[in-house]
């Protein structure tokens, strides 16, 4: 199954994520189909902390794949 994940990147205690739709098989921050978004919990303006793809994002879930919980959470206050 396709799943719409988070990719940890960033330093210790900085992090910092993708979001990525790869093959629910693949480790987390293993090989991604295709970067849709990012999402940056340390950003000060609220703007900067999450930047997605909503076109892309409805192409995967038209598509098959399945957002975490996490991720599904982020693309509702991107949506409003």
């Amino acid at each position: 199954m396709v799943k719409i994940r988070l990719r940890r990147m960033g330093a210790k205690k900085n992090p910092y994520y993708r979001i990525v739709v790869a093959d629910s098989r693949s480790p987390r921050d293993g090989r991604a189909i295709e970067e849709i978004g990012t999402y940056d919990p340390c950003a000060e303006d609220v703007a900067d902390k999450i930047k997605v793809d909503m076109e892309r994002v409805d192409y995967w879930i038209k598509n098959g794949a399945q957002p975490t919980d996490t991720v599904r959470g982020l693309i509702k206050k991107v949506q409003g």
